[in-house]
């Protein structure tokens, strides 16, 4: 994809694209927290202790499982800011894994502030799916 095109992306895959990328981040600092516990960052953990808790409790699958997530993340960004069709469909992928994994929390674990991804992950699909489908009728 040439310069010229990445300026024809759409606002809202640019948007996407930095969601993504921020997730990725996220993952990284959750790595390096997670490898080098009573750190000067452990504070960071006070903006979510359950997720600590979580992540001690798996011990270092914690680390393989951010490890892959990140991947994730930083290849649905990398996809869509090339504008690739798998970038949208990897993006695709990852907002349903998160909204079925922020469902069976709301039930499982009665945790149900977790359904407010609901929408907005929904919301996502639905624009990625519209911008897919909007592509392939106008190649």
């Amino acid at each position: 994809m040439t310069e010229s095109s990445d300026s024809k992306l759409p606002l809202g895959i640019k948007l996407l694209a930095l969601f993504f990328a921020f997730g990725a981040c996220l993952c990284a600092l959750t790595i390096l927290l997670l490898s080098f516990p009573g750190s000067a960052l452990d504070p960071i953990w006070r903006l979510h202790p359950d997720a600590h808790s979580a992540f001690q409790s798996m011990g270092k699958m914690s680390i393989l499982l951010m490890s892959m997530v990140g991947i994730a993340c930083a290849s649905a960004a990398i996809g869509l800011a090339r504008g690739a069709a798998w970038g949208r469909w990897l993006a695709l992928v990852i907002l349903a894994v998160n909204l079925a994994g922020d469902s069976s929390n709301a039930f499982a674990r009665h945790d149900f502030r977790t359904l407010i991804g609901l929408p907005i992950g929904g919301a996502m699909m639905i624009y990625l799916l519209k911008k897919s489908t909007s592509t392939n009728t106008n190649a």
